[in-house]
């Protein structure tokens, strides 16, 4: 007999779910301010907390952790407890989870911009902000095994493998990362230096990519592309080998930050090559999603959440496609250390990892309130548009940029030496800034559209002339 959806703790879900949308709009509000300073520098006013310094890591930890970790947290509570017909392990312990990764939030926003950091990529955040971090990641790992175990389905649906992984590798990525000798309450030192310091940041920042960006929101894409299409997964054979082989290979792949660095050769050469064979499982589950929507692709014409994740997914290939390409020595010499590279971040953040938190966080909101769907749907449609095309906007724009720089950089006179100095790239580039800067300012414009939508649906949620509809028991 399968579990009532009543005996679902959907609080903590509707939470955050609430948050990551909010923290959306904080966090690309913050990106476009950045964006802008770039085309006008005086925007920082001269205030050491708003120079671009300060607030790039905020831009970064607010999208990344708490937009898009605010997401990871509503879908896999969603998902585990739907997929095991199971209530979540400990209700205090998830209500310990929302309100302590709220906390680690908001002491990021006060930190990063006086300056307490400890200058590590996705890492910044000092001592006691990570021990925090630590015990909130512990709650959450016990909280969603904890569900897994009393699951009274005997198998384990493949999204709930992916959320798995990602829990344990990044709480294990996390701790060896940030292993630091405190000096005083805001400051520390890492105990690894120089190269080895370096090798186990790219260890740490690329599979903050790899598990926290890719595979926990791959379990979010195996959930909710299937249940939004109305369709079995294509192939379940192949979201199982997809899995296996990603978090495989995914570990390796970080020494391909450090090309033309002073670490070791060898080991650069085993990142790109790791970096390579990524390709395939990567592609694998792109196809995967993308199939799905075999026999029901006429649904993408009527439904703008299932056009958020099928894009999404068209991102991702994308993304794993390009990625792969610049991990090689040639392409990297060209590449790194320009704004291609940021574009390249970008058409992974924005396309990838937001669309599909964006459509799932549509999907589930509307189930967990009872409702049979969000407050406007044409407001989604719009949502849709302005944001891909606010995505496009930006990406081309670095990509252009980037190449144009990398082009610059190397090119040289017979004598041997620079044809173009470095002030002659910022001018060639400085248009292309514009163009960033309106693709960041669509995508900020969808989320205020997102963000209204969910107050008006919530409101609907709680007006006494709402007639609740509970969702299936698995839906």
């Amino acid at each position: 007999m399968s579990t009532l959806p009543e005996t679902y703790n959907d609080k903590v879900i509707r939470q955050f779910a609430t948050m990551t949308v909010i923290w959306g709009v904080v966090g690309m509000l913050v990106g476009v301010f950045i964006a802008a300073q770039l085309y006008w520098p005086a925007l920082n006013f001269d205030i050491p907390w708003l120079s671009y310094g300060r607030l790039r890591p905020l831009h970064t930890n607010a999208v990344i952790f708490a937009f898009g970790g605010s997401g990871l947290f509503a879908t896999s509570y969603y998902c585990v407890q739907r997929t095991c017909h199971a209530r979540l392990f400990s209700d205090k312990l998830a209500a310990f989870t929302f309100w302590g990764w709220q906390l680690v939030i908001v002491l990021a926003a006060i930190t990063l911009p006086l300056g307490l950091t400890q200058g590590k990529e996705y890492a910044e955040l000092e001592w006691p902000i990570d021990l925090l971090i630590t015990a909130v990641w512990v709650a959450y790992a016990v909280v969603f095994f904890g569900t897994l175990a009393r699951r009274k389905i005997r198998h384990i649906f493949v999204a709930n493998w992916f959320f798995a992984a990602y829990i344990i590798t990044i709480a294990l990525l996390h701790i060896f990362n940030n292993l630091s000798l405190p000096v005083t309450l805001g400051k520390s030192y890492s105990v690894y230096t120089g190269a080895v310091d370096a090798m186990v940041q790219w260890w740490y920042g690329h599979n903050a990519v790899g598990f926290f960006l890719t595979t926990a929101f791959l379990g979010m894409m195996y959930y909710f592309v299937p249940k939004q299409a109305g369709r079995p997964v294509y192939s379940y054979r192949l979201s199982v080998v997809h899995f296996w082989a990603l978090i495989s290979i995914y570990m390796w792949a970080g020494p391909h930050h450090l090309l033309y660095t002073a670490l070791p050769d060898w080991v650069q050469s085993l990142g790109m090559v790791f970096s390579l064979i990524l390709l395939a499982p990567s592609w694998g589950g792109m196809i995967n999603g993308m199939m799905t929507l075999s026999g029901a692709w006429e649904k993408l014409r009527t439904d703008p959440i299932l056009k958020f994740m099928i894009v999404a997914l068209s991102f991702y290939g994308m993304s794993t496609f390009e990625g792969p390409m610049m991990s090689i020595k040639t392409v990297n010499a060209l590449s790194h250390y320009t704004d291609w590279t940021v574009g390249h971040v970008h058409s992974g953040a924005l396309g990838w990892v937001a669309m599909i938190t964006i459509g799932s966080i549509y999907s589930l909101l509307p189930r967990v309130l009872g409702l049979k769907e969000m407050y406007s749907t044409r407001l989604i449609e719009q949502h849709f548009w302005v944001h891909t095309i606010g995505v496009v906007f930006y990406i081309a724009s670095m990509w252009i940029a980037g190449v144009t720089q990398g082009l610059m950089w190397r090119a040289t006179n017979d004598d041997g030496t620079l044809t173009y100095t470095f002030v002659e790239s910022l001018v060639a580039t400085y248009p292309y800034y514009l163009g960033r800067l309106l693709g960041g300012v669509l995508c900020l414009s969808g989320m205020l559209l997102m963000l209204y939508n969910t107050l008006k649906t919530l409101q609907l949620a709680k007006a006494p002339a709402a007639v609740a509809v509970p969702a299936p028991a698995h839906a």
